[in-house]
């Protein structure tokens, strides 16, 4: 693996491709626009979304893997991995590829939690957050209908909210057409203009 330069007794933060950061509450829809996005992006080389490692079972909603407790900590402690966080229980991490691919000159795209950001800001040059949300009223019923039983309850899910000091650098309010936002998305990961 390539080292990072260090500067002054810092890393210099990765790139030159962009870490394209997807956060938002439970139920805002956030991994069905990353799936059409992903679909519509699938010729393009230079976009890749990799896969999340997950200490739950995986979901047919989502394209994780699933590892054990015990790997993800072996695997965490070994710095194996370039972020992780915990939320709702589960353990989460994207691998150290993705660092590789950001110096190549791609954009990396993930679901991760807002706990990240700021890490995320300093440790890689090109890190741009975006937040996919809903109203209230459909947030509860998306996540009423998924009825994901690793998810927790309900209400619990409804009401976490995460302290985060970073400002989204784009917003989508998914509250219409899941194909009309997964293009916004698309626009904002081939940096154009994206509220169109």
């Amino acid at each position: 693996m390539t080292e990072a330069l260090v500067i002054a007794g810092q890393r210099a933060a990765i790139g030159p491709g962009r870490l394209i950061l997807v956060v938002g509450p439970s139920g805002a829809g956030k991994d069905t626009l990353l799936g059409l996005a992903k679909a519509a992006c699938a010729g393009d080389r230079d976009v890749v979304f990799p896969r999340r490692l997950i200490t739950r079972q995986a979901s047919t909603s989502e394209d994780n893997e699933e590892v054990s407790a015990d790997a993800f900590q072996h695997a965490a402690a070994a710095g194996d991995y370039a972020m992780h966080w915990e939320a709702h229980g589960h353990r989460y991490a994207l691998s150290r590829a993705i660092d590789d691919e950001i110096r190549s000159g791609r954009a990396v795209i993930a679901n991760v939690s807002r706990t990240v950001i700021a890490a995320a800001r300093r440790n890689y040059a090109n890190a741009i957050v975006v937040s996919i949300t809903a109203p209230p009223d459909v947030l509860a019923a998306r996540l009423a209908a998924r009825a994901r039983s690793s998810d927790g309850l309900l209400a619990q899910r409804l009401a976490r909210t995460v302290e985060s000091t970073s400002t989204p650098d784009f917003t989508i309010v998914n509250s219409g057409t899941a194909e009309y936002h997964a293009r916004q998305l698309v626009r904002i990961i081939k940096g154009e203009r994206w509220d169109e």
